[in-house]
C-alpha cells in the first residue's frame, strides 16, 4: 500500500476486530461480541492485513488462527488494549462518583431547617464533593448563574423544573403575641384586619409592599396591610410581632420556633390560600449528576430519620 494511502487510515482501524478474533477464535463469535456482521469483521480484518501487507490469520473451512505475524501482533498490542479497557473502565466508573463542586442557592431560613442538618451528613458521605452555597431569597436565572440546584417555596417553582419536598407542608396565616390580642382582640375574618395594626413586608427582591392572601367563600383575597412599621426582613419582622406591636402575615413554617415557644399564636387558619413547601428544584438536564442525586438522596434520609420541622423562607410572601 501506498504511502500516502497508510496515512489516510486511522491507526486503529481493524485492531478491535483483531483481538476479538484472536480471543475467540472464530469470525462469527467474534462479530457476536462486537455485535457486527460477520462480513464486516472480514471486511475489517482484510484491511488491517492489506495495510500491513501481512496475512494475520491461517484460515481453513473449520479453523482459523494465528500466524506469526499475528502472534507478533497480538503480543504487543494485547497488553495496551487491556490497560485501555482497565482505563476507560476506571474513568467511567469516576464519572459516576460523586465529585466536583455542588453550587446552590437557597432561601435564609432554608439554613436552619435544611442545610444544616443536612450538611454534615453529606460531606459525610461524599467527602469529594465541593459545596458552594449562596443564600439569597432572589434567585432570578438561577441556571445562567451557574447553580445545580435552588431551594424555594414550591408555589415560585417555575413549572419546567423538577422538585423535591423538603419541609412537611405549611399554611400561610396572621399572627400576633398573646399580649397584642388580649389587648386588640383577634380578627375572626380577614375584613376585621382594617380594624388592627400590621406590620407590612417590603419584598426585597421587588420594593414593593406584599399584600396578604386569603381563601374565603371560594375567592381569593389580597389585602393591603395598614400599620406604622414597615420592614424587609423576616426575623425582624417576626420579632415586632413577638413584642405586641402588631399583627404579621407569615407561614407555620416560617413561624415554627416562636409558635413552639409561645411568642406568637395565629389565627385566620381557615383563610389559608393552602399548603406548601420547602423544595429542592433543578433542570431535567441536570437531575442525572451524581453529585446532585448524592445530595437529593442525602435529603431524603435525613427527613425520613429526623422528620424535619415545620418552618421556611420564600423570596416572595414575608418571612
Amino acid at each position: 500500500m501506498k504511502r500516502n494511502e497508510m496515512g489516510r487510515q486511522n491507526t486503529f482501524d481493524g485492531l478491535s476486530e483483531f483481538l476479538a478474533i484472536a480471543k475467540r477464535q472464530s469470525v462469527r463469535k467474534a462479530a457476536l461480541d462486537l455485535e457486527v456482521t460477520p462480513g464486516a469483521i472480514s471486511q475489517a480484518l482484510q484491511k488491517l492485513e492489506r495495510r500491513l501487507g501481512a496475512p494475520l490469520f491461517h484460515r481453513t473451512t473449520r479453523r482459523i488462527s494465528l500466524t506469526e505475524a499475528g502472534e507478533t501482533l497480538l503480543a504487543k498490542i494485547a497488553p495496551a488494549a487491556q490497560l485501555i479497557e482497565t482505563s476507560l473502565g476506571e474513568t467511567l466508573q469516576h464519572s459516576n462518583e460523586p465529585s466536583g463542586t455542588l453550587k446552590l442557592i437557597v432561601e435564609r431560613l432554608a439554613l436552619p431547617h435544611v442545610i444544616e442538618p443536612i450538611l454534615p451528613a453529606f460531606r459525610e458521605a461524599w467527602p469529594n464533593v465541593k459545596v458552594d452555597i449562596t443564600v439569597s431569597n432572589t434567585h432570578g436565572d438561577f441556571i445562567a448563574d451557574g447553580y445545580d440546584a435552588g431551594i424555594l417555596i414550591g408555589s415560585y417553582i417555575a413549572k419546567e423544573m423538577i422538585a423535591v419536598r423538603l419541609s412537611p407542608p405549611f399554611k400561610w396565616a396572621v399572627f400576633g403575641s398573646p399580649d397584642y390580642f388580649r389587648e386588640n382582640g383577634r380578627p375572626r375574618v380577614p375584613g376585621d384586619l382594617t380594624k388592627h395594626q400590621c406590620v407590612r413586608f417590603r419584598r426585597p427582591e421587588k420594593g414593593d409592599i406584599y399584600r396578604w392572601e386569603f381563601l374565603e367563600d371560594g375567592q381569593n383575597v389580597r389585602i393591603e396591610p395598614n400599620g406604622p412599621l414597615t420592614v424587609n426582613d423576616g426575623e425582624l419582622m417576626r420579632k415586632i410581632a413577638s413584642q405586641g406591636l402588631g399583627l404579621i402575615y407569615s407561614s407555620t413554617f416560617h413561624a415554627s420556633r416562636e409558635l413552639a415557644n409561645g411568642q406568637l399564636e395565629p389565627v385566620l387558619l381557615d383563610y389559608s390560600p393552602g399548603s406548601d413547601g420547602l423544595f429542592l428544584y433543578f433542570t431535567r438536564t441536570t437531575q442525572n449528576q451524581p453529585k446532585l442525586r448524592a445530595f437529593i438522596e442525602t435529603c431524603s434520609q435525613l427527613r425520613r430519620s429526623l422528620a424535619l420541622a415545620s418552618g421556611s423562607s420564600t423570596a416572595h410572601k414575608p418571612k
